[in-house]
């Protein structure tokens, strides 16, 4: 039967290791064919199912990915796996026009793994797509100040702050802020 799983856990990283080494990004055919076959002999593998969506993501064919991803989650990921496909999985929601589910993600995403500056960079783009601008620029301004060490930067920090607080303030529904943040921004 094809489902049985065959190797070891170790089998399974060094052949996704060699087919990641081989693979060619802009012709994924052959590695989603081979990936394909991974598949089918390792069922219900969430890291392959993983795997899968990430070939198709690069594919360019979203809608294919998107399912695999949720195959993936559905089962279970853990670690930086488990961040990247949320990255991945979001990333792919927002292009496909999918901007509350795509954010819904990233705040998932932003309670498990919540110093990752890859999610939040992805998170500010999807913020973005979703016509929050204001949101998405203040996300980028934290992100800024908490993970850019500059001498330079550094005595502007409460005020990049104080800019992240009135964007976000933008994009809420009343968005007043009460005088404090023109204070906050003056630095």
């Amino acid at each position: 039967m094809n489902t049985v799983q065959a190797g070891t856990g170790e089998d399974l990283e060094a052949e996704l290791q060699r087919l990641f080494e081989a693979r060619n990004r802009k012709d994924m055919a052959p590695t989603i064919t081979a990936l394909l076959d991974v598949r089918n002999r390792y069922p219900g593998n969430a890291r392959v199912l993983y795997e899968v969506g990430g070939a198709y993501d690069t594919a360019g064919e979203e809608e294919t990915a998107a399912g695999f991803y949720e195959q993936a989650l559905a089962l279970g990921l853990e670690g930086d796996v488990l961040r990247r496909c949320y990255l991945q999985y979001g990333s792919t929601l927002r292009l496909l026009g999918r901007g509350e589910e795509s954010l819904a993600v990233f705040d998932r995403a932003r309670q498990a793994f919540p110093g990752s500056v890859s999610l939040g960079v992805f998170e500010a783009l999807s913020l973005h797509a979703a016509g929050k601008a204001n949101a998405a620029l203040a996300a980028l301004l934290v992100l800024l100040a908490e993970n850019v060490s500059s001498e330079d930067l550094h005595r502007y920090l409460p005020a990049l702050h104080g800019n992240a607080e009135y964007l976000a303030s933008l994009d809420d529904d009343d968005g007043d802020d009460g005088g404090d943040a023109a204070a906050a921004r003056r630095g």
